[in-house]
């Protein structure tokens, strides 16, 4: 792979690994607070619905946590079933109240049971394991899932605890990809980024410890998709799992260790149209 490319990712993840950015991104919506908890739920939420313009989507994110009282941990663990009357008319493009009231009552079983909600996403064993409202399923020690390449075994096991709910809408399953459908995962890959990557730079989080940086896959659409094709990045004409994977692959040749950093370099590269 050319050096020329390589420090071209490495300037623009500096230019673009900045606080400066998270004001016109959804991962300002997290950052509106501290708890890790409401951390988690804004965060999840805000990339579930991140596609679009990007101001349509903070402006809907942030008007689930003013339905939500301004403290959204507090609200799903605690609201009364009248509360729900005022997400009825929430819509976000595909994503309706159906979709919404499913969430906050996922949120509120699970939270019932589990600290963090990392816990969804890692295996009881090696294999996706199915959830349902009351279960406590134990969580091994961090060294069991060194042996995952990548995190699709985690986001395969968070979709089937996410939609196991016997109160699960069918509709809502659209919103929750999954490697098994060869889905590119953009959105659950952005989210694990937030959550899992820790630098110095205060925009990514780093409040989750059992997945890995290494073992992040990239967030790849049509944009980043693109922009890579053009730097040689990626050879596979799909924007699919597979391309996401292979994109990956690539960037571990500049950084095994946190290959995912390059999302923000490809992704501005892309908006700021410098390609």
């Amino acid at each position: 792979m050319s050096d020329s490319v390589k420090e071209l990712l490495d300037q623009k993840v500096e230019q673009y690994n900045q606080r400066s950015f998270i004001d016109k991104d959804p991962i300002s919506i997290p950052h509106r607070f501290s708890r890790q908890q409401d951390i988690e739920i804004m965060g999840f939420w805000a990339a579930v619905l991140a596609w679009g313009q990007r101001p349509v989507i903070l402006k809907k994110a942030n008007e689930l946590i003013e339905r939500m009282d301004g403290a959204p941990y507090d609200f799903v663990l605690n609201h009364q079933e009248t509360d729900l009357k005022r997400f009825l008319d929430f819509k976000h493009r595909t994503f309706n109240a159906t979709d919404t009231l499913y969430f906050l009552h996922f949120f509120h079983t699970y939270y019932q049971q589990h600290e963090t909600l990392e816990d969804a996403f890692v295996p009881t064993d090696h294999r996706a394991a199915p959830w349902s409202p009351g279960d406590s399923f134990s969580i091994q020690s961090s060294e069991s899932y060194h042996g995952f390449e990548s995190v699709g075994t985690f986001l395969e096991t968070f979709h089937d605890r996410f939609c196991s709910d016997p109160f699960f809408p069918e509709r809502t399953r659209k919103h929750i990809a999954t490697p098994g459908r060869n889905s590119s995962c953009k959105r659950l890959n952005m989210f694990l980024r937030w959550m899992v990557r820790s630098d110095n730079q205060g925009v990514d989080f780093g409040i989750w410890h059992r997945i890995k940086p290494e073992q992040l896959v990239m967030p790849i659409d049509v944009h980043v998709g693109r922009v890579a094709r053009k730097l040689g990045l990626l050879t596979r004409p799909q924007t699919d799992w597979k391309a996401a994977t292979e994109l990956t692959e690539t960037l571990k040749a500049f950084d095994p260790s946190d290959p995912v950093k390059y999302d923000f370099a490809l992704f501005g590269l892309g908006v700021e149209g410098e390609m």
